[in-house]
């Protein structure tokens, strides 16, 4: 059965691609010329680019259906903005500019001579000037700027800092939390004795955009070149820094592209280099280089004319497309250099075409087939790239089997006339494998090939029989067992969720003032928002209200909830301000509401239209909420709890909300995605193998060691600093398809072995593979190695995860899996009974099977030099 749906899906395929190799062949200029018109039309796209530009922090790295992004719906409907400007209330990050203040040498910062700095600070802030004053584009609270609660406390005058008792974390109802850190108290009280840091705050009227942007722009300007503190030292920040520094972050790998494309073409003209000046292949390595790029070109321009975002992600893509590119090039060269070279050069790339061509096709339709299962993650930026990266492969594809095929035609050309590689001069012929630049065209007269790289003979002769002997098969399962128990570890280590300051690059400011907040700050967490959303509570009804107040002291029992800090709530404060008014009394409640409302300062709490209170609210300060696994339980809790409200006797229908709710969605659903997305590859990678290999326990091993690279991968990565965040995830999708390729590959070459010892089946698979592997795998590396001179954290996460993704695919590919091999007896049975159906050889020990080529039941004649031809 298997053997039937092989030869359907293999056989025509190779007599297609055996049909358009005499066809390149034939009309190599016609296949030169048409690839480099349709790049450069399609490259035109790139006009767009900054249109399309996706750099919307929010849009492209939160989740796009996220439960906090419909619950801001909710808020923003029942509660518009008001005139009156109020942090606690603030649906959003606000727009604002911030300073956290910090004593010289960690000292108290509590003094009159560090509050003469910061009051000094203070002026020139409000000071700065652009188009517009701060005086005139200040948030209003009373018709007068909104100011810091720490400056309103002395009165503006450093002296009071002293004299001045002040509680913590409220002092006289004000909330001191976020203003003050790293802060003493005196014993068993809340009196303030000395803090190590300050926050003052300068929130902007959100109407006027363009005038904010100027002054913040300034504002800026304006501390990058600060030098003048004496007592104090200073972090800036801006509600538009954090996406200013992620908008030119990537401008950082823009200069290293060219360093890739150097090392792409020098990695792969080293790989196919050879002392013989008619064989060696430098010119059709360098067009493989260009291929890619070209497939970079045309399909960023293509989908930039359709429309597609651009996230700042994809531009990470180009360095793997060379990699992978670079791969399919070596397919195909190693392919031809098996050919009998005094053939014509239709017929010999006809036959590399037919051998080739299914290989690239089924390696090519499995890292697509990975990238596509990428789409259905809900993060924008996985995304974008994930589109990018699929349809920029597939456009490599094209370009290697006409724009490289014909590349290949000609190049077979120059060596037909034994011509010289760099001047083209007719040379006479190399006699045996002597060389020199005056002769050259030397192959070998018996199989009429030419001669095989030094490689293959270390991993026959000398890796291949050092590999399974018996102590080197039990060191190798030692090293695997300490492989397998440090992933683990290292998994359970993991960290979820993307910090936010990694999205600036390094050394920015931003990463200062965050790494100030986090040191100094991080005692409070955010005030909650609790919204009821029922219009039918009744508010004037004691069970109601006794539900309601059960709702609340569930929250306050929360381990993230301080219950020192009563929550902030119109109702208690109505009740408490009219105990002798009849508040049970419908009537009553709503006809006192909208006075108290007003004069209490409680106006935006209360959705009270038409004498129909459609929603109200109240906030909950959290506290201990600074690690992102703190952020994931606070908000788990919280929503767990809102959930419980509503299932109390009388029901309290409530959502919970903050600003911040928006990115901690991101851990809701990205362990959820990521194990969705490797399952669902997985099994596509599963099917695949099953096609590739006649033996349906050896894929089985394929699948072990696609589970042992992904574990390999999560578990290294959380020991080398970095979280399972949507960047992260976009590389554990990519480590399916290319841990894919070596497993399968190795697998295949062992069980189609006509060796009759599984040791003797191990050893010729390394020999047919070994070298390839190495060489797949360092001209990926050499893709992508740049990226660790980035300064951006998205561009090394990306260089670090490809780096474990290659090494131990690469790892499992020439020493885990051919060794497991030796010990499953069952692979082999499966050769041994098609065995029949094989053609006979006169010299099995240097047949080289064609992994990729569907379980027939029949040996090829040819082999390939790379991973992905088996």
């Amino acid at each position: 059965m298997m053997k039937c749906k092989t030869d359907c899906l293999e056989k025509p395929l190779s007599l297609a691609f055996e049909k358009l190799g005499r066809v390149v062949g034939r009309h190599p200029c016609v296949f030169v010329l048409i690839p480099l018109y349709v790049a450069t039309v399609l490259g035109v796209g790139f006009i767009f680019l900054q249109e399309m530009e996706a750099n919307d922090i929010e849009d492209q790295f939160t989740p796009v259906n996220g439960p906090a992004k419909l619950e801001r719906a909710i808020v923003l409907e029942n509660f518009p903005q008001s005139e009156e400007f109020s942090q606690l209330r603030l649906v959003s990050d606000g727009t604002y500019a911030s300073l956290i203040i910090t004593g010289l040498n960690g000292k108290n910062i509590l003094t009159e001579e560090a509050f003469n700095d910061i009051l000094e600070l203070d002026r020139q802030v409000k000071n700065i000037m652009t188009a517009n004053s701060f005086e005139n584009l200040c948030a209003r609270t009373k018709e007068s700027c909104m100011s810091n609660a720490i400056l309103d406390i002395i009165n503006y005058t450093a002296s009071e800092i002293t004299s001045s008792t002040i509680t913590y974390p409220t002092n006289n109802g004000k909330f001191l939390g976020t203003s003050v850190g790293g802060v003493k108290l005196k014993p068993d009280s809340s009196v303030l004795t000395s803090a190590k840091a300050v926050r003052l705050f300068y929130f902007l009227d959100e109407e006027m955009t363009k005038e904010n942007s100027d002054w913040l722009d300034g504002f800026i300007k304006f501390f990058s070149n600060y030098t003048e503190q004496t007592m104090v030292s200073v972090s800036y920040f801006t509600s538009i820094s954090r996406q200013n520094e992620f908008e030119t972050s990537s401008d950082s790998v823009i200069p290293l592209f060219s360093i890739t494309y150097f090392l792409a073409i020098t990695v792969s003209i080293m790989s196919c280099l050879r002392l013989d000046c008619v064989r060696t292949k430098v010119w059709v390595a360098t067009f493989g280089v260009v291929s890619a790029g070209m497939a970079v070109l045309a399909s960023f321009g293509l989908l930039l004319f359709c429309g597609m975002p651009f996230a700042m992600t994809v531009a990470s893509a180009p360095f793997l497309i060379l990699g992978v590119g670079v791969d399919d090039m070596f397919i195909m060269i190693s392919c031809w250099q098996n050919t009998e070279v005094d053939k014509n050069v239709e017929f010999r790339l006809a036959e590399t075409y037919k051998e080739a061509g299914v290989s690239i096709t089924i390696t090519t339709l499995t890292d697509v087939l990975a990238f596509y299962i990428g789409l259905l993650t809900p993060f924008r930026s996985v995304q974008s790239f994930c589109m990018y990266t699929s349809t920029a492969l597939l456009f490599c594809y094209i370009f290697n089997i006409t724009f490289f095929g014909a590349c290949l035609a000609l190049n077979g050309r120059r060596e037909k006339s034994n011509r010289h590689w760099l001047t083209c001069m007719k040379l006479p012929e190399a006699s045996g494998d002597s060389k020199g630049c005056c002769v050259g065209g030397a192959y070998d007269k018996s199989t009429r090939k030419e001669y095989g790289m030094p490689m293959d003979s270390f991993f026959k002769n000398y890796y291949g029989p050092f590999l399974t002997t018996v102590w080197v098969k039990m060191l190798v399962c030692l090293i695997y067992a300490g492989y397998l128990a440090v992933s683990i570890y290292g998994c359970f280590q993991i960290q979820e969720g993307l910090d936010l300051k990694n999205l600036a690059a390094d050394g920015s400011y931003v990463g200062d003032y965050y790494d100030k907040e986090d040191e100094f700050f991080s005692d409070f967490g955010p005030n909650v928002m609790l919204v009821i959303k029922n219009e039918q509570f009744q508010y004037w009804n004691p069970a109601a209200r006794e539900s309601l107040d059960s709702c609340l002291e569930n929250f306050q029992n929360l381990t993230m909830v301080d219950s020192g800090i009563a929550p902030i709530s119109w109702l208690h404060a109505y009740m408490q301000t009219l105990p002798n008014a009849d508040l049970d009394n419908e009537t009553q409640f709503k006809g006192k509401l909208t006075s108290f409302l007003i004069q209490h300062g409680f106006s935006q709490d209360v959705n009270f239209t038409n004498n129909q209170i459609h929603a109200s609210r109240v906030f909950i300060q959290t506290v201990n909420v600074s690690t992102a696994i703190d952020e994931k339980n606070m908000l788990n809790a919280f929503r767990e709890t809102a959930d419980k409200c509503g299932e109390l006797q009388m029901p309290i229908d409530l959502i919970v909300y903050h600003p911040a709710f928006i990115y901690f969605d991101q851990y809701a659903v990205i362990i959820s995605n990521t194990v969705q997305n490797i399952v669902v590859a997985t099994c596509a990678m599963l099917v695949i193998s099953f096609l590739l290999i006649p033996n349906p326990l050896c894929s089985l091993w394929v699948t072990f060691a696609i589970a042992s690279v992904i574990v390999g991968v999560a578990g290294f990565m959380a020991l080398w600093d970095v979280s399972l965040d949507s960047v992260s995830m976009i590389n554990l999708v990519i480590c399916i398809g290319f841990s894919v390729d070596f497993s399968a590959h190795i697998s295949y070459a062992f069980v189609s072995s006509e060796k009759s010892s599984a040791n003797e089946k191990a050893t010729d698979a390394i020999h047919k593979l070994g070298y390839p592997i190495v060489q797949g795998a360092v001209s990926t590396i050499a893709g992508v190695v740049v990226l660790a001179a980035a300064e951006s954290y998205i561009f090394r996460t990306f260089f670090k995860i490809m780096f474990l993704v290659i090494l131990f695919g690469a790892v499992h590919g020439v020493m885990f899996i051919p060794v497991f091999l030796t010990f499953l007896g069952t692979c082999s049975k499966s050769h041994v009974k098609n065995k029949q159906n094989l053609p006979e050889y006169s010299d099995t020990s240097e047949q080289r099977v064609k992994a990729v080529m569907s379980p027939t039941g029949q040996q090829m004649s040819v082999w390939c030099a790379d991973p992905d031809c088996y």
